[in-house]
């Protein structure tokens, strides 16, 4: 997620490259593509470690929060680690997590140790470290549920100190209340509280030692030192199976995950899950660099959503409280971000875990009265404008996968009718007027929530509510009333019905103006749900086209208050925040393909690196990696309730992804080159399809999207019954 409430401190410079490196990866695997080192470098807030697809464990090294690039514990300019803990976030702009840590240590008064990239090693599932003071190899793996330790000590000393900090956490997070119980000989139990954007999050767990330990030193911080004996020339094993429901939970989770103590069989199982599922989507390419990005950005989709729920299913609900569930429960749901392009991408190739997104959404909403909006360990943190959750559940029973549609869409009414956020003056005006209650980002709580109403509306028709359907159909035409026809820019209204004054359209106040995160070259394009409405507000196609294209040239000074997220710019476009992610494709709607192609490569080029600083904004729990995978598979769903996928430019000469039922959905690019980005024909399944788009329930299933690409713009997609 993005920077909000937050100081901002000084920006890292960008780095350079670390070396390649994959342990465990064999040679040509999946896995072996994945450079984790994208995006721990400049603004991209990324996890490194060791975890598996979605997993509740993401076991890795933490460092002192020294700023806003340190959200995810870890920033590649930092040579300095305080702990490995088990919980970390991916990408977003506010910290928190950095649960349960264990740090080996040279004396019992070491608070920190000091490391060199140069000793690193990461691939999928595994992460280690050569450390010199204490001289010790650390090696980390995991399962869903369980960290798994290999601590390799130099010497011949009789025991090994290491640190159990309870008390460490990141960014907002702060220890509320903790608990360490030596139980057994090898094992310790306990639970660590906190408080920071989850208000009040539980970790409970369980750690088995390969040896005896005895505690050194428990200090009332919650930081304990505990001496572990060392046997001749074996390392120090220790196992940690967490829950957020109770201790005996944890030991379950452990028990049922790694009932062993073989580390390297856990370290390979994690290759082996890493590969299965980054091969839900396989390309073809002699581009080894663009394969890396592509299979990192992979990676990171899956470093996303959270499991959320024990070995038995029971999981803590938005009420605090334990439910027993018979699916898989998320949590870390970032929707404002990853409506746009993860959740799509989702329910094209990882069609079985949408039911349970159904699920978990939908007890989300019993428990708290509303669909999520960023849900974060049990806990609502209302971050973000809208009513993200709306869309996403919107998209699913449209592309079937809801069953109990009736609860569902009471869910979805319900949600856009409760007071708060803004809703209360939604339905008291029919627009939100910035000077009701002197709010600020009202245009884009207006047009987010117009995409939200347009999904209700839409599953309404559906399930021939009529009434429903026409109440929500036209609150998501609102955005118009937004829409300035002299000046061409979405602006803030008052109570008069007269735009807010003192505008500028380039100039953006972090929390302080009519747009979060942006400004209003950026939020005026912002009806994805209704493009050729926005076109008429322009008055013309023409004039409408004349405006895109000014906005990816359009050059102008922010402001020195402008939120850090307005990054990766060409022009006003900014790649680095998720409202611009559709923009581009825009260009189909209009019958101008062509230039949403040479946009969209310059983006992958320009944006998307294989290097620390290689993403050009956060990664914001998988949607920035969520646009280049489908981007570059030559797709993109622009109206995020729905399913209708627009046709751009692919990057690589084959894309299969597994749409699920044992189907296959491939699209191959003849003739493709850095020079052959424009789109010359198509066929869909060897028949000619003359449209600049595809619809998600023909993509389901399954065949093959052959697009014949040339180095010159073509007239294909260009008449009006081609558009979409």
């Amino acid at each position: 997620m993005k920077l909000r409430h937050l100081i901002l401190f000084s920006f890292v410079a960008a780095l350079s490259m670390p070396q390649a490196r994959a342990a465990g990866a064999a040679e040509g695997s999946l896995t072996s593509y994945v450079n984790q080192f994208i995006g721990t470098g400049g603004h991209g807030h990324v996890f490194l470690g060791a975890n598996v697809p979605f997993g509740f464990v993401q076991l890795g090294p933490t460092q002192v929060t020294q700023g806003w690039d340190w959200c995810s514990g870890y920033h590649y300019s930092d040579d300095t680690l305080i702990g490995f803990s088990h919980s970390h976030l991916s990408g977003t702009g506010i910290g928190d997590l950095g649960d349960v840590a264990l740090l080996p240590l040279a004396n019992k008064d070491q608070a920190d140790v000091k490391f060199s990239h140069d000793n690193e090693t990461v691939s999928p599932g595994y992460y280690a470290v050569d450390l010199q003071n204490p001289a010790v190899k650390v090696e980390l793996t995991a399962t869903k549920r369980v960290g798994f330790h290999r601590y390799t000590f130099a010497g011949n000393a009789n025991e090994h100190l290491i640190a159990l900090d309870l008390k460490q956490g990141i960014g907002w997070d702060s220890m509320t209340d903790y608990l360490m119980t030596q139980e057994t000989p090898t094992t310790v139990t306990g639970y660590r509280r906190s408080s920071g954007w989850a208000k009040d999050q539980k970790v409970y767990f369980v750690m088995e030692f390969s040896a005896p330990v005895r505690v050194v030193e428990k200090k009332n911080t919650g930081r304990s030192i505990l001496a572990v004996k060392a046997e001749s020339g074996k390392p120090v094993l220790v196992k940690v199976g967490l829950s957020a429901v109770d201790i005996d939970k944890a030991r379950l989770n452990l028990s049922t995950e790694v009932p062993g103590w073989d580390f390297d069989a856990v370290a390979k199982a994690a290759d082996t899950e890493w590969n299965k599922q980054l091969g839900r989507v396989k390309i073809e390419t002699a581009n080894t660099t663009n394969k890396r990005i592509f299979y990192t950005a992979m990676y990171h989709l899956m470093t996303s959503m959270a499991l959320f729920c024990d070995v038995d299913g029971e999981y803590r609900g938005a009420d605090g409280l334990v439910h027993k569930g018979d699916f898989n429960n998320y949590t870390t749901l970032s929707i404002w971000d990853t409506y746009r392009a993860a959740h799509p991408l989702m329910s094209l190739v990882f069609p079985d875990m949408q039911k349970d997104i159904v699920k978990t959404f939908l007890n989300i909403y019993d428990q708290q009265g509303k669909l999520p909006i960023w849900h974060l360990m049990g806990n609502e943190t209302d971050c973000m404008v809208g009513s993200p959750g709306v869309i996403v559940l919107s998209d699913l029973l449209l592309k079937g996968f809801v069953d109990d549609k009736e609860k569902a869409f009471e869910a979805l009414k319900q949600s856009m009718l409760v007071d708060g956020r803004c809703l209360h003056l939604l339905k008291q005006y029919g627009y939100i007027p910035w000077d009701a209650e002197n709010t600020n980002e009202t245009v884009a709580i207006a047009l987010e929530n117009c995409i939200a109403d347009n999904g209700v509306a839409k599953v309404a028709q559906l399930l021939g509510k009529t009434e429903d359907y026409e109440y929500f159909h036209n609150r998501a035409q609102s955005y118009s009333k937004y829409f300035d026809k002299q000046l061409q820019f979405v602006r803030a209204v008052g109570l008069d019905g007269s735009f807010r004054p003192g505008f500028d359209p380039i100039k953006a106040r972090h929390m302080a103006d009519d747009y979060t995160e942006g400004n209003a070259w950026q939020y005026t394009w912002l009806v994805p749900h209704d493009v050729h409405g926005l076109v008429s507000l322009f008055g013309s196609e023409k004039q409408f086209v004349t405006k895109l294209d000014s906005l990816f040239v359009v050059e102008g000074d922010l402001g020195e208050h402008a939120s850090p997220d307005i990054s990766g710019l060409i022009g006003q476009y900014a790649h680095g925040n998720e409202p611009s992610h559709h923009i581009i494709y825009m260009y189909n709607f209009v019958g101008q393909p062509w230039k949403a192609a040479k946009l969209l490569r310059q983006t992958y080029s320009e944006m998307y690196k294989d290097a620390p600083d290689g993403l050009s904004g956060n990664e914001d729990v998988g949607q920035m990696s969520a646009w280049y995978v489908i981007s570059t598979c030559g797709l993109y769903q622009v109206d995020p309730s729905g399913g209708r996928f627009i046709i751009g430019s692919p990057l690589f000469d084959k894309a299969t992804m597994q749409v699920g039922d044992g189907k296959t959905f491939t699209v191959v690019a003849k003739n493709n080159s850095d020079k052959n980005i424009y789109v010359q024909r198509v066929k869909l399944n060897g028949k000619t399809y003359t449209k600049s788009y595809i619809d998600y329930k023909d993509i389901v299933k399954g065949g093959t999207l052959e697009i014949t690409m040339g180095s010159k713009p073509s007239k294909w997609g260009t008449k009006a019954a081609d558009r979409p």
